[in-house]
């Protein structure tokens, strides 16, 4: 299933022709020109292949010039924003430069990944995405899958192919993918290749969760896009059966679109949040429904509200401690006979050890972050308890759902044969906090919260001794670009000039404030910029059109009469907060009112159909003790009845 490279051209020349296909779907190919990109496969391959020291210090320079003017273009400093920022442009020169290879191919790895990170979603980025996609997928087909070992490029792929996903599945919603059939279509060949991954990475839950969220997006994307689809797997009707207009043709989930509201109300100040946050909790269950990725997509909002607010955080807690309790309880796994169902809860586990550890690092306040760490009971038994491990034979229960309560309960679990809920839990948590660790490394502020993370991360390398485990740090330190690489058969020494960024810090709000506009709008909401091009004008003869215009202009001024103290309002007019609030008020009691419909619609049913039983229980029971009379009295009268009257009434 996996595609060789020798069947292939060499990957440069593959981008070259990628390129002029990813021309051809541009509005303007003026700013697309090949003159204005220097670096092209030729240059590739003679820096790849180069021997000669003097030629080999020329092209390294050309390459430094590249990524500097790169750098520049991507606006990396401005979160994407400036004149002088061309994202689409930035992202194809930066694509070809992670062909170099050596230090140029991880600063541009790196450059990227920030780039996709913080970037806003516009729609003139999507033949740019898809130029991205597939290169990513055919490095991942062509030259990854032929390796016998895991690299820390490998691992970067990864992580950027999951953002470009994201990124199309938000254009899929708004439904601004009609027209890119045919970039779908070229995309599926690696997809199908991509599928049978599970092997080479299902030790390795960090990567091996990117690729499960890259092959599910795309199985969703290419079945409502594109008519026929070559994924194998099996269709999930809760995520095709329902249509929707508002977002190209899916329908999301109660409890993505509660948790959008919870995002906004956060953002605006709202007084309804308790009441969203009530209906919130009242469908937590969904976290359970296969459709996993709309679950993904509400944690990950859900998780940017409670970087703002303590209490978001603590409906992401709840609803994540009852989804752990309902997987890992054994008899109702058994009674109803679905383990098999289950088989991609680990996702959910996975992602969350993320999220929470981003609240960690990066919430508003050092209430949530403290809460994130130790949780609300700020005892010390919970943080004793996990710096005695592997001296305590009693079993915890799960508590809270926050870092240090998960890291005691999975521990506990982990064994050879352990669920891979706690495999990946306990994976995860691991993972994440040597991240952690290293970003607080020069933190001064921070040392109480560093120490403890250290104590942890410490003691797990003195009693854990399970390998898979071990490997989780190993991995986090390859991917923070620590001087020596585990992974190749060779110590290499990365530039200690290149930023590598340790979590995803801006991709959960921009896909929350993306989503509120589409799915909660309010007064000022607009949705994405319009698929119409922008036409710009020349700046000169704009300029000279604008003083014409000013020259021309007059002010007019009437005086109007002052209105008399009746017809002055009794209340003063409502402010935009206000009239927001009202509007997500009346949203939230419609979707509200409508579920309550539903629900005493299937109660009536229920009602109807217990009392229907119930009479034919009832009619079957007289008719049996009718029949068991007459054989036993040969009389067919009604007990308690005398004959005569029964003569008389006949």
């Amino acid at each position: 299933a996996t595609m060789s490279a020798n069947n292939l051209r060499e990957t440069p020349l593959y981008y070259e022709e990628l390129f002029n296909f990813y021309i051809q779907s541009l509005r303007r190919k003026s700013d697309f020109s090949r003159s204005l990109f220097p670096i092209n496969a030729n240059f590739i391959l003679k820096f790849n292949h180069t021997q000669d020291p003097v030629e080999e210090k020329k092209l390294l320079e050309q390459a430094r010039k590249s990524i500097l003017r790169c750098k520049r273009k991507l606006g990396l400093k401005t979160l994407g924003s400036g004149k002088h920022v061309h994202l689409p442009s930035a992202w194809v020169e930066v694509m070809y430069l992670a062909q170099c290879k050596g230090e140029i191919q991880e600063e541009a790895l790196s450059m990227l990944y920030t780039s996709l990170d913080h970037a806003s979603f516009d729609y003139d980025h999507l033949p740019a995405l898809f130029f991205l996609a597939e290169s990513v997928l055919h490095r991942f087909c062509c030259d990854a899958f032929v390796k016998v070992f895991l690299y820390s490029v490998e691992i970067k792929l990864a992580k950027i192919g999951y953002l470009i996903f994201l990124r199309l599945f938000i254009f899929f919603l708004h439904g601004h993918l009609e027209t890119f059939k045919q970039h779908l279509l070229r995309l599926q060949p690696y997809l199908y290749a991509l599928s049978f991954s599970e092997e080479s990475y299902c030790k390795y839950p960090s990567i091996f969760s990117n690729v499960q969220f890259i092959l599910k997006i795309s199985e969703i994307i290419c079945k409502t896009e594109v008519s026929e689809s070559i994924f194998i797997h099996e269709e999930n009707e809760e995520e095709h059966k329902n249509i929707d207009s508002d977002t190209g043709g899916y329908e999301v989930s109660h409890l993505l679109w509660h948790c959008v509201a919870a995002w906004s109300c956060v953002q605006n100040n709202s007084p309804q949040l308790n009441n969203v946050l009530e209906h919130l909790i009242f469908h937590k269950k969904q976290l359970l429904k296969k459709c996993w990725l709309d679950s993904a997509l509400a944690l990950f909002v859900l998780g940017e509200a409670a970087k703002l607010n303590m209490a978001c955080l603590k409906a992401l807690m709840e609803i994540v401690k009852d989804f752990l309790l309902s997987i890992m309880s054994v008899p109702s796994q058994e009674k109803n006979g679905k383990v098999d169902d289950l088989s991609w809860a680990w996702i959910i586990v996975y992602t969350y050890t993320t999220i929470v550890a981003e609240i960690c690092l990066y919430a508003a306040t050092s209430d949530l972050r403290k809460t994130a760490l130790i949780g609300f009971c700020d005892c010390k038994s919970s943080r004793k308890n996990v710096l005695s491990m592997g001296k305590s034979e009693e079993q915890p229960k799960l508590g809270e759902t926050n870092i240090l309560n998960l890291f005691e309960y999975f521990s506990s679990k982990i064994s050879d044969d352990c669920d891979q809920v706690v495999f990946v839990g306990y994976y995860g948590l691991v993972y994440n906090m040597v991240k952690m660790l290293w970003e607080l490394r020069d933190d001064e502020e921070q040392n109480g919260f560093r120490n403890m993370i250290w104590k942890t991360l410490q003691i797990t390398k003195d009693y854990e001794k399970d390998e898979r485990i071990q490997n989780a740090i190993n991995i986090a330190q390859a991917e923070l670009n620590n001087p020596t690489d585990p992974f190749t058969r060779y110590s290499s020494k990365v530039s200690s000039n290149i930023e590598e960024d340790v979590f995803s810090k801006y991709i959960g709000w921009r896909i929350a404030n993306t989503l509120s506009k589409l799915l909660v709008p309010s007064l000022d909401a607009h949705v994405l910029p319009s698929m119409k091009p922008v036409v710009k004008q020349d700046r000169k003869k704009y300029l000279s059109k604008k003083q014409e215009s000013m020259k021309k202009r007059f002010l007019y001024f009437r005086v109007r009469e002052h209105p008399s103290l009746s017809e002055l309002p009794m209340f003063p007019y409502p402010d935009f907060f206000t009239k927001a609030d009202k509007d997500l008020a009346k949203i939230v009691d419609y979707h509200w009112q409508t579920e309550l419909n539903l629900r005493r619609k299937e109660e009536a049913m229920d009602e109807a159909k217990k009392l229907k039983d119930k009479e034919l229980e009832e009619k079957n029971h007289f008719e049996e003790v009718m029949r068991k009379r007459e054989e036993k009295l040969h009389k067919q009268t009604k007990p308690y009845e005398l004959p005569q009257m029964t003569e008389a009434i006949s």
